[in-house]
Formats: structure tokens, sequence, C-alpha cells
């Protein structure tokens, strides 16, 4: 059976990845210019999302990410200046997580750069469309999150 005879919810889960892949790639295309790649500029967004003071270890939880390779990834961060690294005032041995004003100016050019691929991407979708589109995925993203809850795989 070919992918393109195989049932919608055999299909679905190929897509989904096949579109994050091209649409990560016009996003970051269109940032490497200001030195933002998709592990760069992932964090700068979540840093954004959740607020300033988050700890090393909250923030590589949520990007996914192993304490030593957000070690890395940090230093990186801070040496565009992007972010700063505090000391946690009720634990010194941790380290809070800030955005810059310069992480705040790369973040607003992420936001502005996602949007236009966005648009881009469903121009050709009606606000029905993409409505459901959402609908859809939200229905996806909180079963996921109860098979976690569950611990099915």
């Amino acid at each position: 059976m070919s992918f393109a005879s195989a049932p919608p919810r055999a299909r679905l889960g190929f897509l989904m990845v096949t579109l994050v892949r091209q649409w990560r790639r016009q996003v970051e295309e269109q940032l490497l210019a200001d030195g933002l790649t998709d592990a760069t500029w992932a964090p700068l967004i979540h840093l954004r999302a959740w607020g300033d003071g988050v700890t090393q270890k909250e923030l590589a939880e949520r990007v996914g990410l192993d304490g030593s390779s957000l070690v890395r990834l940090l230093d990186i961060l801070e040496g565009h200046g992007w972010v700063e690294r505090r000391a946690d005032p009720s634990d010194r041995r941790s380290k809070r997580i800030f955005l810059t004003d310069e992480g705040n100016r790369a973040v607003d050019r992420v936001r502005a750069t996602m949007l236009q691929a966005e648009l881009a991407m469903l121009q050709d979708l009606d606000d029905a469309e993409v409505e459901a589109m959402l609908a859809g995925m939200a229905k996806i993203q909180a079963r996921m999150a109860a098979l976690r809850t569950e611990g099915a795989p």
C-alpha cells in the first residue's frame, strides 16, 4: 500500500512531522542572517512565553534537553547577549535565566518571521479551515498529554 492510498489516520503523523520540518526550515533560513538557528531561537521563545527567571533545570525540561546540552546552548545564547544567567537567591547552586533587551529584540524578530511563514503556509486555507485544524490539533495535544499521564507509549 502506498502512502497516498493509506487511510487518513495512518498518514497524519508522517504529514505532521513533514510539515513541521518544512516550516522550521523556512523560519530558520530567514533567521540565519541574525545568527538565530532553531536550536537558539526555540529557548528564547520559551523564555518569553514562561517569563524570566526560570531555572536552568526547568528550561532544560521544557525544551527537552539534558542539562549539559543546555549549558552549552546557554553559553552560546549568552555569547550573543540574548540571555543572562543569575544566581538563584534561594539556592546559590542554581542559576536562573533571563532574557536581555537584545534577547527580547531577537524574540520579536523570530515571532515576526514565524508569523510571515505561517501566513504564507496558510494562504490557501480560509479561516474556518484553520479553526478546524486548530481544534483538531488541540484534541490531539490533549490526548497525547493524557497518554503521557496514563503511562502509555
